[in-house]
């Protein structure tokens, strides 16, 4: 059995970097020097097809591609690149993208120097036990700064900078040099040919007509159209009806062999089966372990999800099921809510990535749905010694049973440039934050890590963030521990009924101000009714806030014209009568900006 690409011609690398540092320009150069597609073909990030990912300028999902190149030594060569997301929110794909390759090329743009999540894609890459090649990316700009650069890498990444490419992806200087060090720097995959096959599964997505989609890559042995493949985490069985890889178009192949990456598809239609990270193996001759080292991950912002349409329940189901074989990082299950009715919880690994799957849901599967606000898993010990995990207000034990909270705490890193060092500062403390370390990398940069609830992160830290550094400022995080607090539940009611999905769990300290906060939002979104409407905010049976929506008002005595003011007393007194009758039976309907209104409320 021969494998259809020599395994020492083979290079398996991935692009990382932060948010636009130039990672999708440099994957179109690459692209076309290499000749894998022509001047005609090429558009800017061509590897970012999802229309959303075109709209905001960012990669959401990694994208794999074989790349031919005739090296310098006279060899042809097979690349295997995979495009990484920058964006804090999406580093579980690239923790997965970096699963399967040897290497990385650490893009760095000239300009801006090292930022967050430059660190924080370096130190995945260096736990992956990957050989790093860093490029400083952008040099065409006037305000580069090459030398500086270099000397970041080695300080702060500790990173050997001497051989680190100089490039331009958009004026295509240096992509030669690249792609060279591309076969000289990385190594080839290490496996066996005859060893038992073990392929590990990258990505998956549903495809209407063939069902599952398996992006793989073969980490020992060869898969052939065909062949029985067992899944290893469900045990399930099924042949392989069609292989092939993506130059970027798809392009069928007769067989993959040890260290190429392709995708398979096998008639696969329950969309549960093809975990990401799991394992294929041969049904017949089976690999005895499944691929270890595969990073999972944990969601860390919970939001309800509802469509308006209440009778597309079951489509949003649908949806749900075939977009998390598309991204296994969100979960889901089935909620109710008296407010909003049967719905859906979905965990998340931030905002972005939230606001990402709500409007992929509403656009490619044509739902229109309402989002709870977001919230954490927060951790609640009862007085009897029970403990549950928390991620919606509304499972919350009474008041009375409750012995302790504890809420989940991160390391955030902030680089920034020191003129905004002030006002971030004041942020951080603001949201209850606590200093760990301030470092100055230079005399215009400063990192600084905070110890932060991740509560106050979730609502608008990072939108605030920007704001005051004027878009400067970079952030990252990672989940460090449980901490007890003192929090409470705080209750919306309308009319004395309660909205479930408009409760949440605050700092008792800060309760008050975004109680009434959020009443004065809400008196402005909601419309008025032909009855008065009493918007409270309460802890328990407590009330700490309340405003009033007025009633719509009808001028019952225009017809009035002179005479005794007793009949228009009683005409008056008649319509009083009527608002109360209104009142008992009339219900409030709640506009959908209400339910986003949390999340407007500036602290």
């Amino acid at each position: 059995m021969q494998p259809t690409v020599p395994q020492d011609n083979i290079r398996n690398f991935s692009i990382i970097a932060h948010i636009d540092h130039g990672k999708s320009t440099l994957a179109d150069r690459l692209l076309e020097h290499s000749g894998a597609i022509s001047s005609r073909e090429s558009k800017e990030q061509l590897l970012d097809d999802m229309e959303l990912e075109r709209e905001r300028g960012i990669t959401i999902k990694a994208r794999a591609v074989r790349i031919p190149y005739q090296a310098e030594d006279g060899n042809a060569y097979f690349f295997n690149l995979i495009d990484t997301p920058g964006h804090v929110d999406f580093s579980y794909e690239v923790s997965r993208s970096l699963a399967a390759c040897e290497g990385a090329l650490l893009v760095v743009d000239a300009s801006q120097g090292v930022e967050a999540q430059t660190i924080a894609n370096a130190y995945l890459a260096i736990d992956a036990d990957l050989e790093i090649l860093p490029v400083i990316n952008k040099i065409d700009l006037p305000s580069a700064d090459v030398a500086a650069v270099r000397e970041q890498i080695e300080e702060i990444l500790g990173l050997d900078a001497s051989q680190a490419i100089s490039a331009s992806a958009k004026e295509g200087i240096g992509i030669k040099e690249i792609l060279d060090a591309v076969v000289g720097h990385f190594p080839p995959p290490s496996g066996r040919l005859d060893a038992p096959l073990q392929a590990l599964i990258i990505d998956s997505w549903f495809d209407n007509y063939q069902g599952a989609v398996i992006l793989v890559k073969i980490a020992n042995g060869c898969i052939k159209k065909g062949t029985q493949i067992r899944l290893m985490s469900t045990q399930k069985e099924h042949e392989v009806l069609s292989l092939g890889v993506f130059t970027p178009k798809p392009e069928t192949v007769h067989q993959l062999s040890v260290g190429e990456v392709g995708y398979l598809i096998a008639g696969i239609r329950d969309v549960s089966e093809t975990k990401i990270g799991d394992t294929v193996t041969e049904a017949t001759r089976s690999a005895s372990v499944p691929i270890a080292g595969y990073q999972e991950v944990k969601p860390m912002v919970f939001c309800g999800l509802y469509t308006i349409d209440t009778d597309r329940f079951e489509d949003l189901r649908d949806a749900l099921n075939k977009l998390r074989l598309n991204d296994a990082s969100f979960q889901f299950e089935p909620e109710t809510s008296l407010a909003l009715g049967f719905g859906f919880r979905c965990g998340f690994l931030g905002l972005l990535h939230m606001e990402i799957i709500k409007e992929r849901l509403e656009r490619e599967y044509r739902l229109s749905l309402i989002g709870t606000a977001p919230t954490v898993v927060y951790r609640v010990t009862t007085k009897n010694g029970t403990v549950f995990n928390i991620d919606n207000p509304a499972q919350l034990p009474p008041v009375g049973e409750i012995d302790r909270f504890e809420e989940p705490y991160i390391r955030g890193v902030i680089i920034t440039r020191s003129d905004f060092l002030g006002a971030i500062l004041k942020l951080c403390q603001d949201r209850r934050g606590r200093q760990e370390d301030l470092k100055y990398l230079d005399a215009d940069r400063v990192m600084l890590t905070y110890i932060l609830p991740l509560n106050e992160v979730v609502m608008d830290f990072y939108d605030r963030l920007k704001s005051l550094s004027k878009g400067y400022a970079s952030f990252d995080y990672e989940l460090t521990e449980y901490q007890q607090a003192d929090l409470v539940k705080v209750d919306l009611m309308l009319n004395g009924e309660t909205v479930d999905a408009l409760s949440f769990i605050t700092d008792r300290k800060k309760s008050g101000l975004r109680a009434r906060q959020l009443a004065e939002k809400m008196k402005e979104i909601i419309p008025k009714q032909m009855f008065e409407v009493a918007i409270q905010a309460a802890i328990g049976s407590k009330i700490i806030a309340r405003e009033t929506v007025s009633a719509l008002k009808k001028n019952v005595t225009a017809k009035c014209y002179g005479g005794d003011i007793t009949r228009k007393k009683k005409l008056w007194a008649k319509q009083k009568e009527g608002k109360k009758r209104m009142k008992q039976v009339g219900r409030v309907e709640i506009p959908q900006e209400a339910f986003l209104a949390v999340l407007k409320v500036q602290e």
